[in-house]
């Protein structure tokens, strides 16, 4: 469905005009990392509040030295120097603790952050999504339960909490739904009137670098609706990128366009390409990869108590939730997953009993109800350091363990539920020669893409910047600093950094 063309405006249709300029920044990506960044780029500066005590002096006596000075402004790296917590990335720990001072010790100290709006720092851009305003959480099943605590989820100067008690609502233990989570990315965009800045329903199909002397007036189409540029960048560059794609009219019917743009941010996270297992007959009909399907099957009809059961493939938390929603519905269920239940690496290793009881829950399940040895759960089987060898025509799944053992199970579906990679069909050779291994494909966990840590931009391609989880950081707490490293990065470039 496409967003309100009123409220996010659809790319304006292609318009010619004479001596044709880049846009300075297309930030492709309209989930949380492209909405903070957008925030940043209009003109909203973060400050340290002079009154503010930080709870880590060290941290305190840096942002006292110059607090007229915007965070934007100042020495990141020396400021996040020290920084311990849950991110590797240095500016996200450094945003993190500015904004949510002593969260991960339970505390609830205020911000730090003053904001003030300079529109003459404001810096011209686009942020092109195929969905409405806050990505992927559009395309997730809506009672889903966040992992993150709620208050995490939140963007700049509008605290999540705040405006779920406007609803007239509150956390369910200090979580929240998918659909309050979509619905508040949403809002922030109108609250703080970015939407000027969002063309919603945009598939982007191709990113390269191309001669700026190559652009013609009649080549250039323009999308946007006031294109007189405030960008002052004192290095004229002889390459800009071409940006094409196709934007989905109201009638369904696709229209191209092309933008040139000095800089390109790629914020598209993860979610579009599901990861394939590579076996045999992986391409039947029953074999899915993604959790709406049994959710659908369930709508239906087609899978009940008396069906066959659900094989679910994966030990993450996708896996988990399947398990879960099949539980709920009395549906039997076959868990395939590789490592050991006490792999240290294991996601429900590493979770919290008392703050995620649901996840406790399966992974007890894991724990107790082996095919070797039947548990107190009806429903379910758990198969540690297994793997699927095939799927056949007639529905029968061949699986194997570590000693090599091969057993076939008759199932009715299968859910193969091992994560996703980013889709970056639109780049060069997939991005691949972005990434930290240059010969490998980008993956957020094994492989992302190589970023100077303090700008996030792509230590491979100059004015090309990645964030979020194709820089490595998968937690909306945690993707806010990427945005803050690249609008610093771009402000620089456009000279709008006071002296």
């Amino acid at each position: 469905m496409l967003p309100d063309r009123k409220m996010y405006p659809l790319l304006t249709r292609p318009s010619h005009r004479s001596g044709p300029k880049p846009l300075p920044v297309v930030i492709i990506g309209n989930g949380p990392s492209g909405i903070c960044l957008s925030y940043l780029l209009s003109g909203y500066t973060p400050y340290f509040k002079r009154e503010s005590l930080h709870p880590n002096p060290i941290l305190q006596k840096k942002l006292e030295e110059a607090p007229e000075v915007s965070i934007l402004d100042q020495d990141l790296d020396y400021l996040s120097e020290g920084l311990q917590g849950r991110s590797d990335s240095p500016v996200a720990l450094l945003f993190d603790a500015l904004q949510r001072p002593d969260t991960d010790w339970g505390g609830t100290a205020e911000s730090v952050l003053r904001w003030r709006h300079e529109p003459s720092r404001a810096i011209p851009h686009l942020v092109l999504g195929r969905n409405a305003p806050g990505g992927a959480w559009h395309s997730i099943e809506g009672s889903m339960v966040t992992l993150s605590r709620g208050e995490w989820m939140g963007l700049p100067d509008l605290p999540f909490k705040e405006w779920l008690k406007q609803k007239r609502r509150g956390l369910r233990n200090n979580r929240a739904t998918a659909e309050d989570i979509a619905q508040y990315y949403q809002h922030y965009v109108v609250k703080k009137g970015l939407q000027k800045n969002f063309r919603c329903g945009t598939v982007v199909t191709s990113v390269r670098k191309v001669s700026a002397g190559s652009i013609s007036s009649h080549t250039q189409r323009d999308l946007q609706e006031n294109s007189g540029s405030l960008w002052n960048s004192s290095e004229q560059s002889t390459e800009i990128f071409q940006v094409d794609g196709f934007f989905k009219t109201v009638e369904g019917d696709k229209e191209p366009f092309s933008i040139y743009a000095e800089n390109v941010v790629l914020a598209t996270g993860t979610y579009d390409s599901p990861t394939w297992l590579g076996v045999k007959g992986e391409n039947l009909s029953y074999v899915h990869h993604q959790l709406s399907a049994l959710e659908e099957a369930v709508k239906n009809n087609s899978i009940g108590i008396m069906s066959d059961p659900v094989l679910v493939v994966g030990a993450g938390l996708t896996a988990a939730d399947a398990i879960l929603f099949a539980h709920h519905c009395n549906i039997p269920v076959i868990h395939v997953f590789r490592r050991r239940v006490s792999d240290p690496g294991l996601i429900f290793n590493q979770l919290p009993k008392m703050m995620y009881p649901e996840y406790h829950k399966v992974h007890q399940m894991m724990k107790e109800q082996t095919a070797a040895c039947a548990g107190p759960y009806e429903c379910y089987i758990s198969l540690p350091e297994h793997h699927v060898l095939s799927f056949g025509k007639d529905r029968k799944c061949i699986i194997q363990d570590k000693n090599g053992c091969q057993k076939a199970y008759k199932i009715s579906m299968a859910l193969v539920l091992t994560g996703s990679n980013p889709n970056l069909s639109f780049l060069p050779n997939n991005g691949i020669d972005l990434a930290m291994a240059s010969d490998q494909p980008v993956n957020p966990k094994r492989n992302p893409i190589d970023v100077d840590p303090f700008s996030h931009e792509c230590t491979q391609e100059k004015g090309l910047y990645a964030l979020g989880p194709l820089a490595g950081d998968n937690f909306v707490r945690f993707v806010q600093g990427g945005a803050l490293a690249a609008a610093s990065s771009l402000l620089r470039k456009a000279n709008k950094n006071p002296p």
